[in-house]
């Protein structure tokens, strides 16, 4: 009989075996504030009941507060991997969910003195790690730098949250105009946060899309709106994502809602080209950016 360790050793050949690598996402906002992280967190939940296997990257640097959401203790960080060479596999948490997640620190700040040594052990674990998991899913501090731009340059997808004030999508934009002056190819998908109606909440979607659209001459795709709801914060009070704690209101469903459209309508890279692949991609920008 095949015991744990071993059926898992075979799922791990057999996935590398097949060319199949994760689907790298990356949430993203213009500014603070808008529930990015409680959003990449629960997003992350529901794609689990979706039978995917998600591992978070929290890279808000110095700021990374995914543990805070889930009552984690953050005895390990991402700063590990720098400061003492600690492999990434051994930083990762999971939780009762089934949620992995490598948590943020202030050695993140790291990232901008890479040289050739620290990206290649990156990259060789980082590709390591797609062969595991479904999805790599970053969660990105607000706004962009030089530190994270290289990632959301590589990733396949970025998720864009905003709100309905007009500075939030004002900012939102200038986010993903930022990314496409780069030469990011990434494709955006758009959700509205805090919203007091379906319809404000469509309203601030549409015209960021279309200032996009007529802009950038990039096309977007909608998530949906998650509306106001008093109890995101007591979830948060709780440290218990709203998913869990709160499964029965309009937040979680419309949370829902956003997470299968997503699933229903992205690409997965399953055996893509190398040139397109996130790791080709991430080593082509470092590259570039140190030319």
């Amino acid at each position: 009989m095949i015991n744990n360790d071993q059926a898992a050793a075979l799922r791990k050949k057999l996935h590398r075996l097949s060319g199949k690598q994760a689907k790298t996402i990356a949430v993203v906002s213009g500014k603070g504030g808008v529930g990015k992280s409680n959003i990449s967190m629960n997003f992350a939940i529901e794609l689990t009941r979706n039978g995917k296997k998600v591992l978070i990257f929290d890279m808000d640097i110095g700021m990374g507060n995914i543990h805070v959401l889930t009552g984690q203790i953050a005895e390990r960080s991402i700063a590990d991997f720098f400061e003492k060479e600690a492999f990434l596999k051994d930083l990762i948490f999971t939780d009762g969910e089934g949620i992995s997640y490598i948590l943020g620190g202030s050695g993140l700040s790291r990232l901008v003195e890479w040289n050739s040594s620290h990206f290649n052990r990156w990259l060789s674990e980082v590709e390591e790690l797609q062969r595991q998991y479904d999805y790599l899913l970053f969660d990105m501090g607000a706004g962009a730098t030089k530190e994270t731009l290289n990632i959301l340059m590589a990733v396949d997808d970025i998720i864009v949250v905003t709100t309905p004030e007009p500075t939030s999508i004002t900012d939102a934009y200038s986010m993903m105009k930022y990314i496409h002056s780069h030469g990011g190819e990434s494709a955006f998908y758009l959700l509205c946060n805090r919203a007091d109606s379906e319809k404000e909440g469509r309203d601030a979607v549409n015209r960021l899309q279309q200032a996009v659209q007529r802009f950038l001459q990039r096309e977007t795709n909608q998530l949906g709106v998650l509306p106001e709801n008093a109890v995101v914060r007591k979830a948060v009070a709780a440290q218990t994502p709203f998913l869990i704690a709160y499964p029965n209101t309009n937040v979680s469903w419309a949370l829902q809602a956003a997470v299968k459209t997503y699933i229903d309508g992205c690409q997965y890279p399953s055996n893509e080209p190398e040139l397109k692949s996130f790791i080709s991609k991430l080593r082509y920008f470092f590259s570039k950016g140190r030319s």
